[in-house]
């Protein structure tokens, strides 16, 4: 998969990640975009150990399932980091 291929897949993971979730989360599409990316990342370094699944194809189910996996978990992440600076103020 490209490196435009894999930029696509993370904004729209990314992107579904956040319509997921509840609640509100900050950053727009370069946040999410970033985010996403790292997801998919995260999600597919995570499927290949446990699941052995190869993630070279862009249509694959298996691809799109981890890359929003593992975009959730770095939304989730990231909420607690941002969300626990904006508790103080």
């Amino acid at each position: 998969m490209g490196i435009l291929a894999f930029l696509v897949l993370g904004l729209i993971a990314g992107a579904i990640a956040k319509a997921i979730l509840p609640g509100r989360q900050g950053g727009g599409w370069i946040a999410t975009l970033v985010l996403g990316v790292v997801g998919a990342l995260l999600g597919g370094w995570l499927g290949s150990l446990i699941f052995n699944v190869d993630l070279g194809g862009f249509f694959s189910i298996e691809t799109w399932l981890l890359a929003i996996g593992g975009s959730i978990v770095v939304l989730l992440i990231y909420g607690l980091i941002v969300g626990r600076g904006r508790r103080e103020a």
